[in-house]
């Protein structure tokens, strides 16, 4: 019979425990004796949806991270070559609106962070622009004029420090210049290939151009600060496509090869690129940022009119099922039955029982909460979607089932329109002009859609639930567990209607939830009894990964899968204690392989 050794010319590892499990160890196999199972690690790359950007657009500029992202100028039809100004920044969960760019523009680049982001060349009705723009973080500010003013162009750096090069101005064009805060400075030796509509990832001194055209739109040249180097060749050659990471680790992904969309993705190694996973909305002209693990694309046009289509790459080999919690900073009192809006980072905590009704709001920021305005109606088990400084608080419990509805601007809150149904222990998805409230005390299947002036009843749940927790956006939300009897019944909402979908692994109530549609996070509850169970929801299904430090109920979660905020609750006394779950990030699982 012939061996493993004999076909592959090395023998399959006998170890007594699993190796040390990282990048160096993927693809590998070997044979764990103590567990007697035969085991390997792969690598998982995929897109999922994430939400939609405020105005659907095309041939803007873009900058930041996969959880921190800039969004900014741009066309929209059917007004063409008349550019956007507006920007829109993107919290690793919803978009929500910055600050204008003086200049209005299209086909422009970014560089930068979201908080010291940078946006340079474009066109408008008046031709090329040479403008260029700093954001630090609310509104953007003039700085130096370009040497060539050119549209569709790429670039690579960070606001003090960016390296610009390629573009359209009446030809296809070389042209490199570096910006160093205030100036920019010709270099020069051009690009090996004069191109436009290409795309860029890395540094001012390491940089990396791909696609665009002409000639052929597959070309990739490296840039060591000096001069550049042609290096191989995409796979799909492509224009109008986006791009992140770095020269040496690059992700590519959408465009246009043949004047329709792509959804084609690949990673660049530093030599060669691969492909991988392609998106789930092809599309050209569209917007990216991030790194060539976790990468973010949004917007662009597939075709038709733009699209605000948000995805998010995720290369790991990491498994889905790890992660861990940690303790942060308490909560200035005891609380039960609050309610959580916003990030791990920045969340904020409002109403609960402290054992009386309260009107006390804090706010988080990563290390410690503090004392913000209070709301205007005390009462507990509210429903709450938002961020930490634009928030919706409605119904509760106030010695009765409340349709009572507030609004948080950052500061203050103020009484906005009321629910059409009182309910408490309800469920809850979405941001501060556009949620979904659903389910609550009694139980009842009702669902009610807010457009940030007024609520709208849509179609019910198909499971009565109360004690439940919810998460997601107002068109792609999770409505998870049912109360007061036991349950594990999940439903997933598109928007018009409710769907069952797969259970949670452990039935229980009184929990806190957080994330999106596609990866969502549960945690705590009552099974009856007090329970610290954490699971993750891939979209499709439930997984159960390393549980709280503390056993709570009846509180809220907020934040996103893989850094998520749970405060206050009940343990089973009142307590102020909180937890931050963090993962997957840092322990990889294993497969086991079926051997006959």
């Amino acid at each position: 019979m012939t061996t493993y050794n004999q076909l592959a010319g090395l023998r399959v590892n006998y170890l007594g425990s699993d190796p040390t499990l990282n990048t160096g160890n993927e693809g590998q196999v070997w044979y764990n004796s103590t567990s007697g199972t035969l085991k390997s690690l792969v690598q998982l790359k995929a897109w999922s949806s994430a939400g939609n950007m405020t105005t659907a657009r095309r041939l803007f500029g873009a900058a930041g991270v996969q959880t921190a992202s800039l969004g900014f100028g741009g066309i929209v039809d059917p007004s063409p070559g008349v550019g956007l100004n507006n920007t829109e920044e993107y919290s690793g969960y919803t978009w929500s609106a910055g600050g204008n760019l003086n200049t209005a523009r299209h086909t422009l680049w970014g560089s930068g962070t979201q908080t010291a982001g940078l946006a340079f060349g474009g066109n408008n009705p008046g031709g090329n622009s040479a403008s260029t723009e700093e954001y630090d973080g609310s509104a953007w500010a003039a700085g130096g004029t370009m040497n060539t003013a050119r549209r569709g162009l790429a670039g690579a750096g960070t606001q003090t420090s960016t390296v610009a090069f390629g573009g359209l101005t009446t030809a296809a064009t070389g042209a490199t210049e570096e910006y160093d805060g205030s100036t920019w400075t010709n270099n020069p030796t051009g690009m090996n290939v004069a191109r436009y509509t290409l795309a860029a990832a890395g540094t001012q001194t390491s940089a990396l151009a791909f696609g665009g055209e002409p000639p052929t739109g597959g070309q990739t040249e490296k840039y060591d600060g000096s001069t550049w180097t042609t290096v191989n060749n995409m796979n799909t050659a492509r224009n109008y496509l986006a791009g992140c990471g770095t020269q040496t680790a690059a992700l590519a992904f959408g465009g246009s090869p043949t004047g329709t969309g792509s959804s084609a993705t690949e990673q660049y190694d530093g030599t060669n690129w691969t492909t991988v996973p392609s998106m789930a909305t092809a599309r050209f002209a569209l917007g990216g940022s991030g790194t060539h693990t976790a990468g973010l694309a949004f917007g662009g046009s597939d075709g038709t009119p733009e699209v605000a289509n948000t995805e998010e790459f995720n290369s790991t080999i990491f498994s889905p099922a790890t992660g861990a919690w940690a303790s942060g900073g308490n909560l200035p009192a005891a609380n039960a039955q609050n309610t959580l809006t916003g990030t791990q980072t920045a969340g904020l905590s409002f109403g609960g029982r402290t054992p009386s009704p309260t009107t006390a709001a804090n706010k988080y920021d990563g290390t410690t909460w503090t004392a913000t305005g209070s709301m205007g109606t005390g009462r507990y088990q509210l429903a709450g979607f938002g961020t930490q400084t634009a928030s919706i608080g409605a119904g509760g419990y106030a010695g009765g089932a409340s349709t009572t509805t507030e609004s948080f601007n950052g500061s203050t809150w103020s009484p906005v329109t009321s629910l059409n149904t009182a309910r408490y222990f309800a469920g809850a998805a979405g941001i501060q002009t556009a949620g979904l409230v659903f389910g609550g005390s009694s139980p009842n299947t009702a669902t009610e859609s807010w457009n940030g002036t007024s609520w709208t009843t849509v179609n019910s749940l198909n499971t009565g639930r109360g004690m439940t927790t919810g998460f997601g956006l107002q068109t792609a939300a999770i409505a998870a567990s049912v109360g007061p009897t036991v349950s594990g019944a999940t439903e997933s909402w598109n928007g018009t209607s409710w769907t069952s979908v797969n259970s949670m692994n452990t039935a229980r109530k009184y929990l806190g939830g957080c994330g999106i549609q596609t990866a969502g996070l549960v945690f705590g509850g009552a099974t009856p009894s007090i329970t610290a169970a954490t699971e993750l929801w891939d979209g499709t299904n439930w997984s159960s990964v390393p549980p709280m430090t503390t056993a709570r109920f009846t509180f809220t979660g907020c934040g996103t899968q893989t850094a998520a905020l749970a405060a206050g609750g009940q343990s089973p006394s009142f307590t102020n204690s909180t937890e931050e779950f963090t993962g997957p990030q840092t322990t990889a699982t294993a497969s086991t392989l079926t051997t006959s």
